[in-house]
């Protein structure tokens, strides 16, 4: 935990208690400075030197860095309460918000797994000729270099890096890992005088390189941004020249994280050839995700960390690493029990990303009213991986309302998807996503919100489904009935048509989650709600077409315990009397077979039907047309055997 806070009410703009704070936190603070960035810098370096300095304001953080380095010690931490709560109409107010601040600051955030990069260097440059020839010309210093032309006038002699005339096809991978296509492939010829010849065009040209630096100034060639893929439109020099600057950077060894971690074991996405569960891969825009036999695989350097798959993953399959599910329940649970303790009553949450949603909250400090002393700001960073299960847990912790606050590039249907599931599960009207760009929007949006009793705050322990549960649980009564949901929602019953059920089981066997079981002794087929997935498997697998999903979330112990669905009488073996299978089915066939199929007529071929495994086994055994017993046996042969034919 860090040693000290340094505080400063920037020119008397803000109030701050920091003996309250240091109780609220069990930091340790300094006394409340007020030009800690200006005239009262001797005193920021001495609290610095001191080390374990952390100073609460980010905008002069470029000052207290340099002043750190200049003193040869460890540069401070920052956290602002300033901009997210001291600015504000309700500044007088935000003592219990900044000590929640500052508790979320305090948490340790978990280390993210990397994945290693490497590039050499190899750099395909696409783009019309002056434009591309002249990038190629400036990074030939630094990379190996292919300029693609589709078509050229002058294939330049220089040496110093290739040119090649082709069309693009496709592209794959990304950094270090890309794999290219190229149709009418034709590569000049090093020999003869004059300009360069060039070979007969050919389709299918395959190759791999390192980065793109793409300069057509047409559509991109992936939708989502790539790691080594560079675009710039050729009609703006300036953009141009950024591009090859990027693109010279792009050598050497670079950490992309693990953005989300995969367990197929648990993957819902299809059983023997049965499809189930596709909600990962159609979510995911950046073509991440692909099918891999029973389940699907993620290609790490093709991930663009969006976070969509975790949160619409109904098994948890799928889980979002750089930010997990338990830390951020942690963040949750302290921030909303930190609040508490410093004396507030009913906290709001505002949940934003850190590019659009931080310089909104910014502007509307500086020049608005700024946040409302009990509205929260919690970044996410990607929002899309705040789903109805943190939705839920928010308010099951404690906060009294959520608020989602939309950046313009995020992907709006996982999170209006997850905000209709939340709001049908919790009974309230708490959640909202908030589509702004005026920071002066925002702030009225928040003020003149209503506020209800938030509920008694939960303990948030498990995975998304079991705190969905306990979080629905803590926000309304039991009710009598199951709550309904929206089609597609990952939590819900089966229902099975039992009069043309035939205890096949076959949905058993490929129920993915165990939610569909059977019983050893007798046929009867057994359910447990909360295990479902609604993945659909199940029905498609059916041949009588008897199972149906009914989407619903049934906050009972009934959904814990395994209820029969459908069962039957067993048939007694006619020979030893065990019992096997279901009655009703072995009937149905002696009535279709018996005196009425060849091989069931005029013999005890229906008897076998009858039998038990063990004794049908034995009855064949013994039957003149015993379908085990093989021919005659050869008679051994012996050497003198053998002697005597050939001597005959």
């Amino acid at each position: 935990m860090p040693n000290t806070l340094i505080l400063c009410d920037c020119s008397g703009s803000q109030k701050l208690d920091a003996k309250a704070l240091g109780k609220a936190t069990g930091m340790a603070c300094s006394k409340v400075h007020t030009a800690l960035c200006t005239s009262e810098l001797a005193s920021a370096a001495a609290l610095i030197g001191a080390g374990g300095a952390v100073i609460a304001c980010q905008q002069e953080r470029q000052v207290f860095e340099e002043l750190a380095d200049e003193l040869g010690t460890t540069p401070p931490q920052f956290v602002d309460i300033r901009d997210r709560a001291g600015w504000s109409d309700d500044g007088t107010k935000s003592t219990a918000k900044m000590a929640a601040l500052l508790a979320d600051f305090a948490l340790q955030a978990p280390i993210t797994k990397m994945l290693d990069l490497h590039s050499e260097g190899q750099c395909l440059i696409l783009g019309p000729e002056p434009v591309a020839l002249a990038a190629a010309a400036q990074l030939s210093e630094v990379l190996s270099v292919t300029v693609l032309l589709e078509s050229a006038d002058d294939i330049p002699t220089r040496r110093d890096f290739d040119v090649v005339i082709g069309k693009l096809h496709s592209a794959s991978g990304g950094l270090g890992q890309f794999e290219v296509r190229i149709d009418a492939l034709q590569m000049p010829e090093p020999f003869g005088r004059g300009a360069p010849q060039l070979s007969p065009p050919r389709d299918g040209g395959h190759s791999a390189c390192d980065l793109i630096l793409d300069l057509r100034g047409e559509t991109p060639l992936f939708h989502h941004k790539r790691d080594g893929y560079l675009r710039a439109d050729p009609r703006h020099p300036e953009a141009v020249s950024k591009a090859v600057f990027e693109a010279s950077q792009l050598i050497g060894g670079f950490e992309k994280p693990f953005y989300v971690a995969l367990d197929p074991h648990i993957c819902a996405h299809t059983r023997s050839g049965i499809s189930g569960c596709s909600n990962c891969i159609n979510t995911c825009e950046t073509g991440a995700i692909s099918p891999d036999g029973e389940h699907v695989k993620i290609d790490p350097l093709v991930c663009a960390g969006c976070g969509g798959c975790a949160s619409v993953c109904p098994s948890g399959a799928i889980t979002y690493e750089a930010q997990g599910f338990g830390y951020l329940l942690q963040r949750l649970e302290t921030m909303a029990k930190t609040y508490r303790d410093a004396g507030g009553k009913a906290p709001r949450l505002l949940v934003h990303d850190a590019e659009f949603g931080g310089e909104m909250i910014s502007l509307a400090a500086r020049f608005g009213r700024g946040l409302p002393a009990d509205v929260i700001p919690l970044e996410v960073d990607p929002l899309t991986t705040f789903g109805h299960a943190e939705m839920l847990a928010a308010l099951g912790c404690g906060f009294a309302a959520v608020d989602v606050l939309l950046a313009p590039k995020t992907e709006r249907l996982p999170l209006e998807s997850s905000l209709a599931l939340a709001l049908a599960i919790s009974g309230q009207a708490a959640l909202r996503l908030l589509d702004l760009n005026d920071p002066d929007a925002l702030s009225e949006a928040l003020y003149g919100q209503d506020i209800a009793t938030p509920a008694a705050p939960i303990l948030p322990i498990g995975n998304r489904r079991q705190v969905t549960r306990l979080a629905a649980q803590a926000l309304r009564p039991v009710p009598e009935a199951p709550i309904a949901l929206p089609q597609g929602a990952p939590y819900g019953a089966v229902v099975v048509d039992t009069d043309k059920c035939t205890l096949c089981l076959s949905c058993v066997s490929l129920c993915p989650s165990g939610a569909l079981l059977d019983n050893e002794d007798v046929p009867q087929l057994r359910f447990q709600e909360d295990a479902c997935l609604q993945c659909g498997i199940c029905s498609h697998a059916c041949p009588e077409n008897a199972i149906t999903l009914l989407p619903q979330l049934d906050l009972s112990d009934k959904a814990l315990a395994q209820r029969i669905l459908h069962e039957e009488e067993p048939f007694a073996c006619i020979s030893c009397g065990s019992l096997f299978g279901v009655k009703s089915s072995v009937e149905r066939i002696i009535d279709k077979l018996a005196d009425k199929h060849p091989m069931f007529t005029g013999s005890d071929n229906a008897k076998l039907i009858q039998m038990c495994d063990k004794c049908r086994v034995e009855a064949q055994f013994g039957n003149t047309n015993n379908p085990f017993q093989g021919g005659a046996r050869a008679p051994t042969r012996t050497t003198d055997d053998y002697l005597k034919e050939r001597d005959s």
